[in-house]
């Protein structure tokens, strides 16, 4: 909400707060639409100024909220400035094979990274951020990149592992570059020999980046590697736990939340909650436990004090992580204790 002088006011604004004369009566309530015939009767009562609702005063949820931010609008504009660069970089490569500078790529990182005061902020802004049709392969590793820094930090990362795992995720998808844009982001279900070609992709960041000088071994792995897991059901070579490079352990589990996060023009993003619950479903069996349950019980941690909607309307305060059920916390409603453990039947659907 904003004050605003009487003469600048315009019809279908709406009032933000009570409007009283100066004997205290009530002229008109909060939420009271304003029309010329109310702005001639404001002038008539001497009324210089009134509070009206800004446009960020209709956003419901948290994330809707953001969108509003000046920080996140800082931003934005830094990311936009940012990728036509990475993209230029990334498509010389796969085009020309004309080598990237690592010191530019991380150049880049600082830039966007720093527009955020915390990491919690920084997944946020990424999280409702919409990346138009014809970046979406290169945002995808962009903002795995921005992401993997996060992780590194949670994870307690050393400065020479945190500096490899953000090479890794600028670099691990771009073999898809060489594949149709309408296949790789097609919305419905695959056909097996589409499937097939998709799987490729693998080879062929692998085949890139090995064609280049000073690319870190553990880079040329996270390209191979990051679509196996950890039970064997991976591709390409159906890898198991300790056959798995490192760093494209971590890569897999930056790659599925990023696509989870990532608004899609025809899916919406999980929150959240939602995120660690599709995690919690075989996420331990398939990803490196040792690195997910750290990572999931940060991101739940970051929710505590966020008022939820619960599937059966109740709105509710995130009050207390459950450790063994991370995506169903404790909330409280008025003075009730609700233990979403014990309550399978409800669903956070939005955080406030």
């Amino acid at each position: 909400m904003k004050p605003i002088a009487r003469i600048a006011l315009k019809p279908g604004m709406i009032l933000g707060e009570d409007v009283t004369d100066y004997k205290g009566n009530l002229l008109y309530s909060a939420g009271d639409v304003i029309s010329d015939k109310d702005i001639s009767r404001l002038a008539r009562h001497n009324i210089v100024a009134v509070t009206v609702k800004e446009e960020v005063d209709f956003a419901t949820t948290h994330f809707e909220k953001i969108t509003f931010s000046d920080d996140y609008k800082h931003f934005v504009e830094v990311y936009n400035k940012c990728m036509p660069e990475y993209k230029d970089m990334m498509n010389a490569l796969v085009e020309k094979g004309i080598p990237v500078r690592l010191d530019q790529l991380m150049k880049l990182y600082v830039s966007i990274a720093s527009c955020a005061k915390t990491s919690e902020k920084l997944l946020d802004y990424l999280y409702v951020m919409l990346p138009s049709e014809d970046d979406m392969t290169h945002a995808h590793c962009l903002n795995s990149a921005i992401i993997a820094g996060v992780f590194a930090k949670w994870l307690c990362l050393s400065k020479e592992d945190t500096f490899i795992l953000i090479e890794s995720a600028f670099f691990y998808d771009i073999g898809k570059l060489k594949l149709p844009n309408d296949l790789i982001w097609k919305p419905s279900k695959l056909t097996d020999a589409e499937f097939a070609q998709i799987k490729q992709h693998t080879f062929y960041s692998f085949n890139i980046l090995q064609s280049q000088k000073n690319i870190n071994e553990h880079v040329l792995h996270a390209a191979l590697m990051h679509h196996e897991r950890c039970d064997g059901s991976g591709y390409p070579s159906h890898l198991k736990a300790n056959q798995i490079d490192i760093f494209a352990k971590y890569i897999a589990i930056i790659d599925s939340y990023e696509a989870m996060t990532s608004p899609r023009t025809y899916r919406p993003s999980k929150n959240p909650f939602q995120v660690i619950e599709a995690y919690e479903k075989d996420g331990f069996i398939r990803f490196d436990e040792s690195i997910l349950r750290p990572i999931l019980y940060h991101i739940a941690s970051t929710q505590l004090g966020y008022t939820v909607r619960l599937s059966d309307g109740t709105e509710a305060t995130v009050i207390l992580v459950n450790e063994k059920c991370l995506s169903r916390p404790l909330c409280q409603a008025g003075p009730d204790i609700i233990d979403l453990s014990l309550r399978k039947d409800l669903t956070i659907e939005a955080i406030y």
